[in-house]
């Protein structure tokens, strides 16, 4: 596997526990073990994450993030290759993020800003209803984003019903000058049995490879909390080791999440299929990425993704 560059600097904006993997939690240690240095802020820091019964904790607003880029910049520390951000609570902190995209520009022209624009899922918001259109605004400042179904419909302002809608939606976020698109989740109508992880790029790629695929991606019963914070910091560093081959970037940072989702479900056991809200059935669905950081790093590919045509 090919070294990262010791240029390679994250900067990670999105939620933080003190216990269990989401957010920051979920990305940190990954990037870390595959060559980045990575500093992070956290757009909420709770006890746990909200899977749980309760969790108690703080979020930050757009004032107090602007205070911290000012302090780094008074000494001269944005010099970052890659932004990622993940959960942004509130208007205020993603219009932020906006001004701390053209400033961290200033300092390298040729940031790329990874964005998971962490809305919703099946149908329903996680975040205020005045963030949406935040978002929207955002689109054409990202290099990358990793929306699943419902967020790229709350984007692009239109439902996804079918694979032709999937790849159109993808096309109008290149149009807004997104460079590659990442649907990580979508489900089509009638199919019981897998979702489809729909890719797409502008970037140029090696000769004969495709630049819009899909990968079918078996259906479990189990339930986890962080596998898209996840998939995005790998699709982060995979998309920078392979920027010419977007079939094997997104291969390999499939078959990691789906190494560790495997371990986990055996070490969760009953666990990871049960239904009630509980503390114990959450903690016992964690991420272990520390027992299967090897998977994190090199995981054998299991699934294979098809040109779309």
């Amino acid at each position: 596997m090919a070294t990262v560059e010791p240029r390679r600097r994250v900067l990670s904006i999105q939620s933080h526990v003190v216990h269990g993997y989401v957010g920051n939690r979920c990305a940190v240690f990954p990037l870390q073990l595959l060559g980045y240095e990575v500093d992070f802020i956290n757009s909420v820091q709770f006890s746990n994450h909200t899977g749980y019964p309760l969790w108690k904790g703080t979020i930050m607003d757009g004032d107090q993030l602007w205070d911290i880029i000012e302090g780094m910049k008074a000494n001269n520390l944005l010099e970052y290759s890659h932004l990622l951000t993940g959960y942004i609570g509130s208007a205020s902190l993603l219009q932020t993020v906006e001004r701390l995209v053209g400033l961290l520009r200033e300092h390298n022209p040729g940031l790329i800003y990874v964005c998971d624009p962490v809305m919703g899922d099946h149908g329903k918001l996680y975040v205020k209803p005045e963030v949406v259109p935040c978002y929207q605004e955002i689109v054409s400042l990202a290099t990358i984003m990793t929306p699943n179904q419902f967020e790229a419909e709350k984007l692009v302002g239109e439902r996804i019903i079918t694979e032709e809608d999937a790849v159109a939606a993808c096309n109008k976020l290149h149009e807004r000058s997104v460079a590659t698109v990442v649907m990580t989740s979508f489900h089509p109508e009638g199919v019981e049995d897998h979702l489809l992880l729909i890719a797409s790029t502008r970037a140029p790629q090696n000769d004969g490879l495709p630049s819009q695929l899909r990968l079918r991606i078996p259906r479990s019963a189990a339930y986890f909390t962080g596998t898209g914070d996840l998939l995005t910091a790998l699709l982060l560093a995979q998309l920078d080791k392979q920027p010419r081959n977007l079939k094997a970037a997104v291969e390999s940072a499939v078959a990691s999440l789906q190494g560790v989702l495997q371990a986990t479900v055996k070490a969760a056991g009953e666990s990871a299929f049960a239904n009630e809200r509980d503390a114990k059935v959450a903690k016992d669905r964690e991420l272990r990425l520390i027992e299967n950081q090897h998977l994190l790093r090199d995981a054998p590919v299991q699934l294979h993704a098809e040109a779309i045509a």
